[in-house]
């Protein structure tokens, strides 16, 4: 396969993530809204182009209130930095079609380089011959390199919410034509 452009199907892909609360339990959510630059050839990624964008207005964890809360200056501050953007500056190849991809995160006004672990899942033409492509990526990053402190403590020991946060993404990709 050689090198081309893939538009994300933002049908069949999503931006997930886990983080701790009151130490003991996980909350789950997503990001509806965001979208992908890729140029690569799927089969070999170490050339590859990637950057990937999410507007953080977009955030779902299933519970209203704390979705505006999210958003509100306490964390993400979304009328200045209404975006989380990832750029490929490094990418690595790992194993049989798995890669380390570090990259500038910027998030909340601060960019710093985060490693996340790439899997191409396979490619192959729907059944009206477009050619798709799949990859998975998983990492984490630590919201307070990111300047999100917001806490509360609690009265057993520890905190609120957690300092990392697990990300998760599934992207389905379709071959610009």
């Amino acid at each position: 396969m050689s090198v081309s452009k893939w538009v994300v199907d933002a049908t069949h892909s999503s931006a997930d993530f886990t983080i701790r609360h009151m130490m003991i339990a996980k909350v789950k959510g997503t990001f509806h809204n965001f979208s992908a630059e890729i140029e690569a050839n799927p089969e070999d990624l170490t050339t590859a182009s990637i950057a990937f964008s999410v507007e953080l207005s977009s955030i779902d964890t299933r519970n209203a209130d704390r979705d505006n809360h999210l958003r509100s200056g306490d964390f993400f501050g979304i009328e200045e930095h209404p975006n989380l953007t990832f750029k490929a500056t490094k990418i690595v190849r790992t194993g049989d079609g798995e890669y380390d991809v570090t990259g500038d995160v910027s998030l909340h006004g601060v960019t710093r380089p985060e490693t996340f672990e790439v899997t191409y899942e396979g490619s192959g033409k729907d059944p009206w011959g477009n050619e798709k492509a799949g990859f998975s990526a998983k990492g984490s990053i630590k919201r307070s390199d990111y300047g999100l402190t917001y806490n509360a403590a609690l009265e057993t020991g520890g905190v609120l919410i957690g300092d990392e946060v697990k990300i998760s993404i599934e992207l389905e990709a379709g071959k610009q034509a």
